[in-house]
């Protein structure tokens, strides 16, 4: 079976592209029992959990998840709180999805979402930006906020950019994407009619809007937006190009500087000489993210 793939909300849970695309599954429950039955269910059926949390999820979330992987004392489950807005989250875990019937292990899969992450392009159409605090607002764009009929356009991932529609153009991804949108209130048809186009996005879908974006985004008049690589082909390519470590921890295989699973960063040459006896390669020369990506 493959690896399991989890998120914190239904609505994080995207369609599949195709039949062989496997569900993701909704962790933790309502009751800690629930989710301690649940959770120990898809450890036996699948063996290993990969579940992603948006960053701005409530703390008892968080919680729950860890006392879950506490009380059940198992090194199968990756806890991933990733700082992309919660459509980004859901994209996320479509492409994990896609991936966990191909051949990586659990562990190049979990570390592999830092990875796919920065090849996301998640951001909003803001009816507001004056609660706005996880990207940078100027003075300039708060009082501009306040002025009837003004929109923004917010890129959040990769690289942080607010611009007023109609007077700048959004920057956008350099390669072939999907673009998902999902309108709140008031809904705009801007991103499917103006950004969709200039971005050259390859199709457009339309999704609900996820419950915990209006947290994210500090308000509730907003259209979010998220783009990415959808062909599996490519994001296999994509996470087979970069060459695999072992963790000097728990074992598992994995690309980038950190383990997925139990978060021990990958060690430099001279820290694994001075680990007699543990199997440590030499850190790859290939870097799994670009430089400054977080």
């Amino acid at each position: 079976m493959p690896t399991a793939i989890a998120v914190t909300s239904p609505d994080l849970v995207l369609p599949p592209h195709d039949r062989q695309t496997p569900p993701a599954v909704v962790q933790p429950l309502d009751t800690l029992e629930g989710s301690l039955t649940g959770m120990h269910a898809l450890i036996e059926q699948h063996g290993y959990v990969i579940s992603l949390y948006p960053s701005s999820v409530e703390g008892a979330v968080t919680q729950r998840l860890h006392t879950v992987r506490s009380v059940l004392e198992s090194d199968r489950i990756a806890l991933l709180g990733i700082d992309l807005p919660p459509l980004g989250v859901a994209l996320l875990a479509q492409q994990l999805r896609q991936l966990s019937v191909c051949d990586f292990s659990p562990g190049v899969l979990a570390s592999s979402a830092r990875l796919l992450a920065h090849y996301i392009y998640a951001g909003a159409l803001l009816g507001s930006v004056a609660k706005l605090d996880r990207v940078p607002v100027t003075l300039t764009s708060h009082a501009k906020s306040w002025v009837p009929g003004a929109q923004f356009a917010v890129l959040a991932n990769p690289r942080p950019q607010l611009i007023r529609v109609g007077q700048e153009e959004l920057p956008g991804p350099e390669f072939g994407t999907r673009l998902l949108a999902a309108a709140g209130q008031p809904p705009s048809d801007w991103v499917t009619t103006t950004l969709a186009p200039a971005w050259r996005v390859q199709g457009v879908a339309t999704v609900p809007l996820p419950q915990e974006s209006a947290r994210w985004w500090g308000t509730s008049r907003l259209v979010e937006f998220a783009a990415g690589l959808y062909d599996v082909s490519v994001l296999y390519q994509l996470v087979s190009s970069v060459r695999r470590e072992e963790c000097h921890w728990c074992g598992l295989e994995l690309i980038g500087d950190r383990c997925g699973f139990c978060a021990s960063p990958l060690l430099s040459p001279s820290s694994s000489q001075e680990l007699p006896g543990t199997a440590v390669r030499a850190a790859s020369s290939v870097r799994a993210l670009p430089r400054g990506a977080t």
